[in-house]
């Protein structure tokens, strides 16, 4: 079996009965990297199993300190043996670094996941950033309108989300980019 399909049954194991609006969403942004292997390569299953794993730290059998790319890296790298890179993808996704800033986190994430190679974190917030709630493909600029409204304009998530936009608009840029050349 390889990363993505173990990741995949890990996933729905963690997120399909307590959260299935997450495990939609988690489908959708798996479905998404799927799309990126002709500029990924060798990478591509990586990247699947990270898209897969990216929010199972929001499991209620996971949750420890309420930031989910930590607890859901931490329960990968110390529960679930999983490859140190791939504890890293999902520890640093979607410019995460933000968010644990917000949650006095930022020390403690850095110490415990370095950071992974630029263009496969790229890659994973785009296949975040571009999937909705329920799994469908959004517009990035529709994708962070929807968090902000889910969240409310005061929430930390929000407040993050807003340090987050040009590190996340310039990732989903990257990989459009790296399409149209790989289209071309």
């Amino acid at each position: 079996m390889g990363q993505a399909a173990w990741a995949r049954d890990l996933a729905e194991r963690l997120l399909a009965e307590p959260l299935p609006r997450r495990w939609a969403h988690t489908q959708g942004v798996a479905a998404q990297a799927a799309t990126l292997a002709p500029i990924l390569g060798d990478e591509a299953d990586m990247l699947t199993a990270a898209a897969y794993l990216h929010d199972i730290g929001y499991s209620p059998e996971l949750v420890d300190t309420g930031f989910h790319p930590l607890d859901g890296a931490r329960y990968l790298r110390d529960v679930a043996g999983a490859d140190e890179r791939l504890c890293r993808l999902v520890a640093h996704h979607s410019c995460a670094v933000n968010e644990a800033a917000e949650r006095g986190l930022l020390d403690v994430l850095n110490a415990e996941f370095a950071q992974e190679r630029p263009e496969l974190v790229e890659a994973l917030t785009y296949c975040d950033m571009t999937t909705g709630p329920d799994g469908r493909h959004l517009d990035v600029t529709e994708r962070l309108a929807e968090i902000h409204s889910r969240y409310g304009p005061e929430h930390l998530v929000s407040r993050s989300i807003t340090t987050s936009t040009p590190c996340i608009l310039a990732a989903v840029r990257a990989v459009e980019s790296a399409l149209a050349v790989q289209r071309a």
